[in-house]
């Protein structure tokens, strides 16, 4: 609590438990000693305080108490705190360190696992952050439940975390389980937990999301209408310069134009990158949840596959269930082909990207911010504004691909390329992009300028887009598309 939250505004919730165990009873024992070695009345503390200013609800595990396992007395105090936290409108920041259900208890207690969840998901329904801070230990049905329900988790460092102990699969089976497995950084690496942080960096880390998830939305600012600029360009020249390896793509973009940036799952580096990028991010006063294609692992050899677009799914389900903008971002030399994601369902996963961007309630914001070819492209685009850079371009395939199609030969890729209005200003005469982004003379040569003008015309279409309500937006988006090509 000391290290999380603003110094002297802990306040506790908590009242005396009632006591599970009969009188006289070894489990009585248990429940008195441990009292006194600890400290505490039982293995979960409540209560509220500020963090940076705002007022937050809090319950964490003390793990001296029966190493922070969950009865019926630690439950009960929980989905009581959880439900005054969802009546007076409070994010709750979890903090559990526990060895999961208390085996004293037996079977009441193995289900009170699914009442925490159920006031949990109660929490979120009504659109109020969950944040989760996985500490060491945390196992069991702990982990299992309100442990992995957060909109944004991340861990303590070297933490123990896993569902099965390693002293109990060890007793149950013999040998040891297999180590640097269940360890937070491990979980880090597979995109299971957003980030490792020490307590003092887990204060900072809320604070930064909790400025985007609870953001006033009555404080953006739309600003003065961006200026556009149609002058054509050369579909070739737009090619090319949108693949120069110097051309800012969506990290440069959050780095230079965005602020309050937490980069979730799935965003770590390293083999395991799906491609993609998943932040919550302040652009101006404009708060949002972000979905871009990251060309820096495309050009590594690692193209946007099933695994991305799973997290681009989450990252819709976020934007949905807090009622946040949410902004995609294609750059993209197109979708991963390869057996593993085929098998994957790759096309699936595009399809479902499809669907839930066309009937997402949140405000959507597409940009067209270099590559823009094939399925992975079209996964990303659905939405109510569609912006593009003054050299991104949108096709069904690269011009090379095109032309292998057309004259089983790449030569032709130039001239496919003109042909087929791929360019922005083609877009934008079609009715696909709302918006063309000047380039002055090109955004590798003017990077900081770039990122700060495409921030800018962000903030202002997600200004725009809040005034209307979410079933007009609806309709409007799904008339738009309806209407291509009429």
């Amino acid at each position: 609590m000391d290290a999380i939250l603003d110094q002297g505004s802990w306040k506790s919730w908590d009242v005396p438990p009632a006591d599970p165990a009969e009188p006289g009873s070894s489990y009585a024992d248990e429940l008195a000693a441990a009292r006194v070695k600890s400290g505490y009345d039982e293995a979960v503390i409540t209560g509220e305080g500020l963090l940076g200013g705002r007022r937050v609800a809090i319950a964490a595990c003390e793990f001296s108490f029966m190493a922070g396992s969950i009865g019926v007395a630690a439950a009960e105090r929980l989905v009581v705190a959880v439900e005054r936290a969802t009546r007076e409108g409070l994010p709750l920041l979890a903090a559990p360190a526990s060895g999961g259900t208390r085996m004293q208890e037996g079977a009441l207690a193995f289900v009170q696992m699914v009442k925490i969840t159920a006031a949990i998901q109660a929490h979120r329904a009504v659109g109020l952050p969950y944040l989760v801070y996985l500490r060491h230990p945390t196992t069991g049905g702990v982990f299992a439940s309100w442990g992995s329900l957060g909109q944004v988790t991340v861990a303590e460092p070297e933490a123990l975390i896993g569902f099965l102990g390693p002293r109990v699969f060890e007793s149950l089976h013999g040998y040891p389980f297999p180590e640097g497995v269940q360890v937070s950084e491990n979980l880090h690496a597979k995109g299971l937990v957003d980030a490792v942080v020490s307590a003092g960096e887990a204060r900072e880390a809320a604070i930064r999301a909790l400025a985007v998830l609870a953001a006033d939305r009555s404080a953006i600012t739309a600003g003065e209408p961006p200026v556009e600029d149609l002058r054509p360009v050369e579909a070739w020249e737009a090619i090319t310069r949108s693949r120069r390896d110097d051309r800012p793509g969506v990290r440069t973009l959050l780095k230079l134009a965005a602020t309050d940036v937490t980069k979730l799952s799935g965003t770590g580096g390293g083999k395991n990158e799906p491609g993609l990028v998943l932040a919550l991010a302040k652009f101006g006063t404009a708060p949002a949840v972000v979905l871009g294609q990251d060309r820096r692992t495309q050009r590594a050899n690692s193209p946007l596959g099933p695994a991305g677009l799973r997290v681009a799914r989450r990252g819709m389900r976020l934007a949905a269930e807090l009622g946040l903008p949410l902004i995609t971002v294609i750059d993209t030399a197109g979708a991963d082909l390869s057996k593993a994601a085929e098998e994957g369902g790759l096309a699936a996963e595009i399809a479902r990207c499809l669907a839930e961007l066309l009937t997402l309630d949140a405000p959507t914001v597409c940009l067209l911010l270099g590559e823009g070819a094939g399925g992975a492209a079209l996964a990303l685009l659905p939405a109510d504004r569609v912006l593009c850079a003054q050299h991104a371009w949108l096709s069904p395939l690269p011009p090379e691909g095109a032309s292998a199609i057309l004259y089983r030969s790449v030569d032709f890729a130039p001239e496919i390329a003109q042909a087929q209005h791929i360019r922005a200003t083609d877009l934008r005469r079609e009715g696909i992009v709302d918006r063309v982004i000047p380039e002055q003379p090109d955004a590798a040569y003017e990077p900081r300028q770039f990122c700060e003008r495409v921030g800018r015309t962000l903030e202002h279409e997600i200004a725009g887009l809040l005034e209307a309500g979410p079933a007009d937006r609806l309709a409007t988006r799904q008339a738009r598309y309806r209407n291509l090509g009429r």
